[in-house]
């Protein structure tokens, strides 16, 4: 004679929880669906200037056409900076040194750092002993290159089938 067991493949529990584990398991594959997406774009795009400027007899070089074009080259690099500045903002570090209620050194530093894509230069000109370089960020057009490169995307539908 045997010993009566308490898990009997006929026991009712152990087919309830036998249906209930291939049910749960069979949930998550008894839909399929399809996703449409569709792209985000904003209202409307600003156009951010910036303006560069460098002093043409302070650059270095062995004659005028050289010290020309060093100032262009950071007129520009002025300019992309300003762009940056208000695109990215600034960061700001300061430091103050106190002795006897008298500031002995004050000190302030700025930083910028960021990616411009997309500027276009409006302008390169010389006035008087400074050059100047105007730029413009359309930002539609950054806007586009980010479409291109990342594929936003915003849920438009699921459909369940």
């Amino acid at each position: 004679m045997k010993a009566p067991s308490s898990y009997s493949i006929i026991n009712p529990k152990f087919i309830v929880l036998i249906v209930i584990i291939f049910w749960l398991a069979g949930c998550s594959s008894m839909f399929d669906k399809h996703i449409e997406y569709s792209f985000v774009e904003p209202d409307s795009y600003p156009v951010i200037k910036a303006i560069g400027y460098a002093p043409l007899s302070a650059q270095p070089g062995e004659s005028e056409s050289q010290k020309m074009l060093m100032a262009l080259k950071v007129s520009k690099l002025e300019a992309y900076r300003e762009l940056a500045e208000q695109v990215y903002g600034q960061s700001l570090s300061a430091d103050m040194t106190v002795k006897g209620a008298i500031a002995q050194n004050d000190g302030l530093k700025s930083q910028v750092k960021g990616l411009i894509r997309g500027a276009r230069v409006v302008k390169s000109y010389a006035v008087g002993d400074t050059y100047t370089t105007e730029l413009e960020l359309d930002m539609k057009r950054v806007h586009d290159l980010y479409i291109t490169q990342s594929k936003p995307r915003k849920v438009k539908r699921v459909t369940y089938y």
